[in-house]
């Protein structure tokens, strides 16, 4: 389905990465965005570039952990016909033991955010009228290549990035009768200031732009699951499918830190 036909997009962590690029790739004349982020200047600077390709921008300062304030931002938006749920956060533990305030940020980040998102979204968009593509609606939830490996070296960082995969996925089957679709974006490596500081060689890294070109093809594509690049996708799920300790002594002799899409 053609991408002309999402008219208000709506991104959370948009002042940076993937988010960033993912709201300059959807910037266009007759394009309502919504666009969230945490830091006001870096906000502003996208909101600018949006608006110079004929975007009409609302940004907001937003946690995506404050479930009423993200509610609210939602149900004022006008017609939503793209969200996209990218606000995350990432941590590794080297060998040691994760440290119980670290597990709760990011499960409150990468798990309750994208509900935070996703569910006032999938709401708003039950009550709209179909759109140009058929459809009232598309959400989609960014979470990882890391959802498919149980790496011992970030646990909270992996079985949130599955949490979210894998409800994605369950919820579309369900949401497709009411007209709405979900889609689980499964990046690889992406080239932002956080992977910049990882000390490992990263194979098959993107750069944002690549990342979010592969993003809305996949979701105008109308695939539930868009995981790439293919080839460490393939690995991931062999990795995966390894009996546990097996995997977990492979993962002990790799760097800890997933890369945060």
């Amino acid at each position: 389905m053609a991408r002309d036909s999402w008219q208000g997009v709506l991104i959370t962590g948009a002042s940076s990465g993937l988010g960033r690029a993912l709201a300059e790739l959807s910037a266009a004349p007759g394009v309502t965005l919504y666009l969230s982020g945490r830091d006001a200047g870096r906000l502003d600077a996208v909101a600018e570039a949006c608006r110079a390709r004929g975007a009409t921008v609302h940004p907001a300062m937003l946690d995506v952990t404050d479930a009423a304030a993200m509610a609210g931002w939602i149900g004022e938006a006008g017609r939503l016909d793209l969200v996209i749920a990218n606000a995350g956060v990432s941590g590794g533990t080297g060998d040691a033991v994760e440290p119980p305030e670290q597990a709760a940020r990011i499960f409150a980040t990468n798990l309750g955010g994208v509900l935070n998102t996703a569910l006032p979204a999938l709401q708003k968009m039950a009550g709209q009228a179909p759109g140009m593509d058929g459809l009232r609606g598309r959400v989609a939830v960014v979470a990882s290549l890391a959802a498919f490996v149980a790496a011992p070296g970030a646990p909270a960082y992996c079985a949130s990035k599955a949490a979210v995969q894998r409800w994605a996925e369950a919820t579309d089957a369900s949401q497709r009768g009411l007209g709405i679709r979900l889609h689980a974006i499964c990046p690889g490596y992406v080239r932002t200031p956080m992977t910049a500081r990882n000390p490992f060689p990263m194979p098959w890294l993107m750069t944002p732009e690549q990342a979010a070109e592969r993003t809305l093809s996949g979701i105008a594509a109308g695939r539930v699951r868009v995981a790439y690049p293919r080839r460490l996708y393939a690995l991931s799920r062999i990795a995966g499918a390894l009996p546990p300790a097996w995997r977990n002594r492979l993962m002990s002799q790799l760097p800890a830190k997933p890369a945060d899409p």
